[in-house]
């Protein structure tokens, strides 16, 4: 795993956040629009999901085990061990 400053962690927290916080669109309780047809709520979940498939994907690459992982005892000959 690559290293991983104070600030990037921090970040990837606050996303983390975000994603939690805005998964249930509680603002659109009770809204009846309709945009191409389909309630507004249901392309706020394609969006969202969307949205979160792009930030898992940069976090696969770039902060992979954040939290998870310490380096001790993995599975990485002793050599290769930061």
């Amino acid at each position: 795993m690559k290293s991983i400053s104070r600030a990037e962690r921090l970040l990837w927290v606050a996303a983390l956040t975000v994603i939690v916080a805005f998964t249930v669109p509680w603002f659109l309780w009770g809204s009846d629009r309709l945009v191409a047809g389909l309630p507004l709520w249901l392309w706020w979940f394609v969006g969202w999901m969307l949205l979160s498939a792009g930030i898992f994907a940069l976090f696969a690459r770039r902060a992979w085990g954040l939290g998870i992982t310490d380096g001790v005892g993995s599975d990485r000959p002793a050599g290769e061990r930061p």
